[in-house]
């Protein structure tokens, strides 16, 4: 080796251990475990991290003390619901606005039964476990679309449905408990802040929403609504819907008048939640007849299909379905992005959010900008109607707030360092070596 060169390789080196940055021991790395993510506590998330934008407000962190103080932890309470609830309820009724219709009643879980003298198909009643539809809900998918969505969550068995649906890029919408999230705050933070999906809401305790009072019905979907407010960065969700498709009239309106959701419903029963029952009504053979079915007929119109993230079972229903809605060129779309926005104050889970409260009627998502692009569909065809939506999500345009740097800007300053000492030390060696 010349002199030259064997000065050039120490000033090199020299150089380099000038600008690397020490990095930490990793004695102290927790060991991997079972999940498929990193824990949030991981250093990759402080280099690759994008967290979902919130309103500006901070709230507790999900699955605190904090954050779970002053909800009921059981029941839907209607002791301590917050007053605007309450009086925007009574405005609602005294306007008209909430028909008076009769609560029905459920005995041993079979299909609710109305009073003598209303027909849950009549236009006054229109319950919706009778299959009446009525303008405004949500039953159909456009041609060509499958609007994904699940059930029940979170829970335990949701970690291999999130893990499937990152691994295939798929976002779905999910009908959240409210006292599962309570319980299951680990996975609700995965399906949100990590799968960055569509949160909507399932009541808090999962009952026949047409045994209920006006108040209770309040209670069921006002404390879903606040605790996935506070749980998503300010968002308010724009979609619900009711468990065992039990809703009417009444019903409807309490949740549309009062608190702004739109009621979804479905075209197609796997029955799959009964899968872990101990008397189930179908099969996983059943199930995969069906959606052989389904997925291969007609595409008019678009297939909304009630499944769930209750067990192994069921979300093993959807995983062993899902190649036929790609093979079948089915355009698959987050069921709470068919329509305008997923949320009543922000477009989906990541983009800006506008603050509100729950039960703010007036409030908007923010303008779209004009020159961002058309969300783009996870789909191997694209539905022919004219009616289809816009799919996936909409482009970022926010600029790097004050300190923050690109990338490029960052690298681009250490190379300049790097070169301008480099040069130096190389001058400085040919001196010594010409002298």
């Amino acid at each position: 080796m010349s002199r030259l060169s064997a000065i050039l390789l120490l000033a090199t080196s020299a150089v380099y251990a000038s600008v690397t940055p020490a990095h930490e021991s990793h004695t102290e790395n927790k060991p991997p475990g079972n999940r498929w993510y990193h824990e949030d506590d991981h250093p990759v998330h402080a280099l690759f991290k994008r967290g979902p934008v919130g309103d500006g407000i901070i709230y507790p962190a999900t699955g605190t003390p904090e954050w779970s103080a002053g909800f009921p932890p059981a029941t839907a309470d209607t002791t301590m619901l917050p007053q605007a609830w309450v009086d925007a309820l009574n405005a609602a009724a005294l306007a008209g606005k909430i028909p008076d219709i009769p609560q029905s009643t459920s005995t041993n879980g079979l299909d609710p039964v109305y009073p003598t003298g209303y027909d849950p198909m009549s236009a006054t009643v229109c319950s919706s476990t009778a299959k009446c539809v009525t303008a405004g809900d949500v039953w159909d998918a456009p041609p060509g679309v499958i609007a994904l969505s699940f059930d029940d969550g979170p829970l335990p068995a949701s970690d291999q449905l999130y893990q499937f649906l990152a691994n295939h890029s798929e976002h779905v919408t999910h009908f959240f408990i409210g006292t599962n999230i309570l319980l299951y705050p680990e996975e609700f933070k995965i399906a949100f802040e990590t799968n960055q999906d569509d949160i909507a809401v399932h009541t808090w305790t999962h009952p026949y929403m047409t045994t209920k009072s006006n108040i209770e019905i309040l209670a069921e979907l006002g404390w879903t609504m606040e605790l996935i407010h506070n749980s998503t960065g300010g968002r308010i969700p724009r979609y619900w819907r009711p468990p065992y498709g039990d809703s009417d009239m009444r019903v409807r309106a309490v949740a549309k008048e009062v608190f702004g959701l739109t009621t979804v419903i479905w075209n197609q029963d796997t029955d799959d939640w009964t899968l872990s029952e101990p008397v189930p009504l179908t099969t996983p053979e059943k199930i995969q007849q069906q959606m052989t079915q389904w997925l291969t007929g007609s595409k008019t119109p678009g297939l909304v299909i009630l499944e769930h993230e209750l067990s192994d079972l069921s979300v093993k229903s959807f995983i062993d379905a899902y190649p036929m809605m790609v093979s079948n060129g089915w355009t698959r779309l987050s069921l709470a992005q068919l329509d305008a926005s997923a949320y009543q104050n922000a477009w989906n889970s990541t983009s800006q959010v506008i603050p509100a409260k729950v039960g703010d009627l007036a409030v908007k998502p923010p303008a779209r900008p004009s020159t961002t692009a058309k969300p783009m569909a996870t789909t191997a065809k694209k539905p022919t109607s004219s009616s289809a939506p816009s799919s996936g999500k909409p482009t970022s345009t926010k600029k790097p707030l004050g300190n923050q740097k690109s990338g490029a800007t960052h690298f681009s300053v250490a190379s300049l360092a790097l070169t301008g000492i480099t040069a130096a030390i190389v001058a400085a060696a040919v001196g010594t070596i010409m002298a």
